[in-house]
C-alpha cells in the first residue's frame, strides 16, 4: 500500500520543532565562545551539529514529498545562469573539505526562463550531495548548464566509482513502491525520487549515465520557456538560520566541516 504523502509534511513540522529545541539546548552546553577556546569541545560539538544538519535535511525532504506527486510546479521567470552559479559557488566552497575539485561549465552569461526556484535548488543540491558523497578525494565534480534545441540542460558529473548497471534501471524509482528493490543504505531512494518528481513537475525529464570505474553524469532537462510570473521570496524548507549549503550537503561532509571555525 502506498504511503499517504500528505502525512509527511505534517510529521516534518512536528520533528522540526523538537529538533530545534534539542539543538538550542545543546548550543547552551557548548557555546561558540567556549568552542573557539577548546578544540576538543569543538570537535565533540561538531558531531552534534552534523547530526542536527542531517536531520534537518531529512525533515526538509519529508516536507518536499509533495514533489513525488509529479504535478506541475508553480514556475517563475528568473535568471537560471545566476541561480545555478550561486548554488555552485556555495557548494564549491565546501568541496576542499572533501578533497574535491569543482568546475562550472556554462557558455551563457545570463538566461531568463521559467522554473520553480525551491524545487530546482532541491534537485541541484541532491545531485551535488550524491556526487560529493561517492567521489573519492582528488576527484572532480562538474556542473554544466547548457541551452540547446529549445531546452535547458542541467547536469552534475562526478569521477566516482559509478553505479551498478542493475541499479541504474531503478535509480529514480519512488521509495514507497513496494515492487521495487529496497534502496541501498547510501541514500539513493527518496532524494532521487524527489528529483524525478521535480523534473516531471517542470515538464521535463531526468536521466543518468554511469560507467563503473569512471563516474556518473545525471542530467535534468526542461523546456526553455517563460511564464510571465513574478518571483516570490518564499521558501519551502528550513535551515534553522544556519549554513544552508552545509545543511543540504550534510550527508556528504566530514565532521570537520561542522567545527566552529568552518561555520
Amino acid at each position: 500500500m502506498d504511503l499517504d504523502l500528505s502525512l509527511l509534511p505534517q510529521a516534518a513540522a512536528q520533528m522540526r520543532g523538537a529538533l530545534s529545541s534539542l539543538y538550542f539546548a545543546a548550543a547552551r552546553l557548548a557555546p561558540s565562545a567556549a568552542r573557539e577556546q577548546d578544540p576538543e569541545l569543538d570537535a565533540k560539538a561538531a558531531l552534534v551539529d552534523q547530526s542536527y544538519y542531517r536531520l534537518i535535511r531529512l525533515v526538509n525532504n519529508l516536507t518536499a514529498a509533495r514533489y513525488l506527486s509529479e504535478e506541475p510546479l508553480p514556475l517563475q521567470d528568473r535568471d537560471i545562469v545566476e541561480f545555478v552559479a550561486d548554488i555552485f559557488a556555495k557548494a564549491a566552497s565546501l568541496a576542499p573539505l572533501r578533497g574535491l575539485e569543482t568546475r562550472l561549465v556554462c557558455a551563457a552569461d545570463s538566461h531568463i526562463c521559467a522554473f520553480c526556484p525551491d524545487a530546482l535548488e532541491q534537485l541541484l543540491y541532491q545531485l551535488l550531495s550524491n556526487a560529493f558523497k561517492f567521489t573519492p578525494a582528488g576527484g572532480l565534480i562538474t556542473v554544466e548548464l547548457r541551452l540547446s534545441g529549445g531546452r535547458v540542460f542541467l547536469s552534475v558529473e562526478d569521477t566516482g566509482p559509478g553505479i551498478d548497471p542493475e541499479r541504474q534501471e531503478t535509480l529514480f524509482d519512488s521509495y514507497h513502491q513496494a515492487e521495487q528493490p529496497a534502496p541501498p543504505p547510501q541514500g539513493l531512494g527518496l532524494g532521487l525520487a524527489l528529483c524525478r518528481g521535480i523534473a516531471q513537475g517542470h515538464g521535463g525529464v531526468i536521466t543518468a549515465e554511469s560507467h563503473q570505474g569512471k563516474g556518473t553524469r545525471v542530467t535534468f532537462s526542461m523546456p526553455d520557456r517563460v511564464s510571465g510570473t513574478a518571483l516570490s521570496d518564499l521558501r519551502f524548507d528550513y535551515g534553522g538560520g544556519f549554513n544552508h549549503a552545509l545543511m543540504a550537503l550534510s550527508e556528504s561532509m566530514p565532521p570537520e566541516a561542522f567545527k566552529i571555525r568552518n561555520h
